[in-house]
């Protein structure tokens, strides 16, 4: 029984295989969107920027063409403390954690489909105890009416692929598991350069809240100077009322700098994977940061391959093509092709023993005739699809392509504007200097001494935020270049 069943099988495998090979696959072969055209990315190219001598961050910064972007861009910053903060953030980040979980989600839905280009086998044992009517003939020759049957059976089913089904869906399964990589790509470099910004934020609210308590200081002086004035009648009211509305005026901005900094060490702590209540060791000064004197600028040919979310939309294009081959698949034949084989003895015993075996073979043709334009209108959906992901996919491009433009010009202005803060507070503190001297000399009051001492750091607060675009544009531009995942070993290949 056996023997015959093995040969019965061998032929329907023969037999489904032939039927595969003479079929076809339907629908459109994906073919990857060609780099566009393009030699830069705008018209004037920008090689260096300029410079501010004798100032943090104010070192001229060269742009390479083509150079490679390393896995820890982070790095090139010089700063031990954003590097723990960072490794420890991408070990931790649930975030991460969960875009994992979503890529092993897509790839085992892809492996599960790809179970349907083979044969299924099931096994069944079933134990019958009946008995037949007298007025019927005995159901076994024994001749008796009670009676026991024990069916050992296996089935096996196989759905040729003829015109692609299954290929096509597998295609668009893996688009998929390839979306999802470079969703787990893309949160990789978000939360890298999302804590590298607010690092940088952080010491530039520390540089500007200990500028701004000078000035309260400065201020709070002044308002002193004033009063003893008033007393002695050298100043009159409104001069006092002045002074202590600069003064409230001050106050009042420190404040909202004192929230925005336990507001970002609140969000750093929760990028890194911990809790707002248990605060982290690393603190950040932008004096512990060093800006990086050459910066990688990749050709655009290569930046649609670099950037995730250009990746990614290419994966959706490809996934929406594969759905068009589904679409007209469904509407063409379907093969199914079964066979079963087994025994079914009396008794438990005689399972295995000869003249108790039954086996069938079956095949079936089924093809689509009339579902009032169901089968049709999704094959026009499926091709829409495609279309709104091929736009979607240039529109994905145009974006990155300003995105790094923007970022590109964004460089040059900020070295321009640090260049213009530093002359200012140079120019500030050659009037404080000058000022000091007049009070010495007994030409100039106090109060100008205070206020030069007031526009003096009022000139360092603009240099502090000038300062901090420099840095926070640079981890901008290698966010806007990919990232540099391509050199990082925990990042999952293909």
């Amino acid at each position: 029984m056996l023997r015959i069943y093995k040969s019965h099988f061998a032929r329907l495998i023969l037999g489904s295989t032939l039927l595969v090979n003479l079929g076809c696959v339907v629908g459109p072969n994906f073919k990857k969107p060609a780099a566009p055209d393009v030699s830069g990315y705008f018209p004037t190219p920008i090689t260096t920027t300029s410079s501010a001598a004798n100032v943090t961050a104010g070192e001229s910064q060269s742009f390479v063409d083509g150079r490679d972007i390393p896995g820890e861009w982070w790095t090139v910053f010089h700063s031990q403390q954003l590097d723990d903060l960072i490794e420890r953030a991408l070990k931790n980040s649930p975030d991460i954690k969960a875009a994992r979980a979503a890529l092993l989600v897509a790839r085992e839905n892809a492996l599960a489909q790809r179970g349907y280009y083979y044969p299924g086998v099931n096994g069944s044992f079933t134990a019958t105890r009946a008995r037949t009517a007298e007025d019927l003939s005995p159901a076994l020759n024994a001749n008796v009416q009670n009676y026991s049957l024990y069916t050992p059976q296996v089935s096996v089913s196989y759905v040729p692929d003829v015109f692609g089904l299954n290929h096509r869906t597998v295609e668009s399964l893996e688009a998929q598991a390839q979306q999802a990589r470079f969703a787990l790509i893309a949160t990789h470099i978000t939360l890298s350069s999302n804590i590298a910004t607010g690092a940088i934020g952080e010491a530039s609210l520390r540089g500007q809240i200990e500028a701004t308590r000078e000035l309260i200081t400065i201020n709070t002086d002044e308002l002193n100077i004033l009063r003893a004035q008033y007393q002695k009648g050298y100043a009159d009211e409104l001069d006092v009322a002045a002074q202590e509305s600069q003064l409230a005026q001050v106050v009042a901005t420190l404040p909202p700098l004192l929230k925005q900094l336990a507001q970002q060490r609140d969000m750093l702590a929760v990028l890194a994977g911990g809790f707002p209540q248990k605060d982290f060791a690393e603190k950040f000064e932008l004096s512990s940061l060093q800006l990086p004197q050459e910066l990688p600028v990749s050709l655009p040919s290569k930046l649609v391959g670099q950037r995730p979310d250009v990746r990614q939309a290419e994966e959706n294009l490809h996934a929406a093509s594969a759905l068009i081959g589904v679409a007209i698949a469904n509407r063409l034949p379907s093969i199914v092709l079964s066979a079963d084989a087994g025994s079914s003895p009396d008794q438990i015993t005689k399972m295995f023993s000869g003249g108790n075996g039954f086996w069938g073979l079956t095949a079936g043709i089924t093809q689509p005739i009339y579902d009032a334009g169901t089968l049709k209108h999704r094959d026009r959906a499926a091709r829409a699809a495609y279309t709104e992901a091929e736009e979607q996919y240039r529109s994905t491009v145009l974006a990155a392509f300003q995105n790094v433009a923007d970022t590109l010009h964004a460089l040059k202005q900020d070295a321009d504007g640090l260049q213009a803060a530093a002359a200012a507070k140079e120019a500030a503190r050659v009037t404080l200097d000058l000022t000091k001297k007049q009070v010495q000399a007994g030409y100039a009051s106090e109060l100008a001494l205070l206020s030069a001492e007031e526009m003096y750091q009022q000139a360092v607060i603009n240099l502090v935020q000038a300062q901090t675009n420099r840095y926070a544009d640079s981890a901008a531009l290698f966010q806007a270049l990919g990232g540099g995942w391509w050199n990082r070993p925990d990042i999952p290949r293909n």
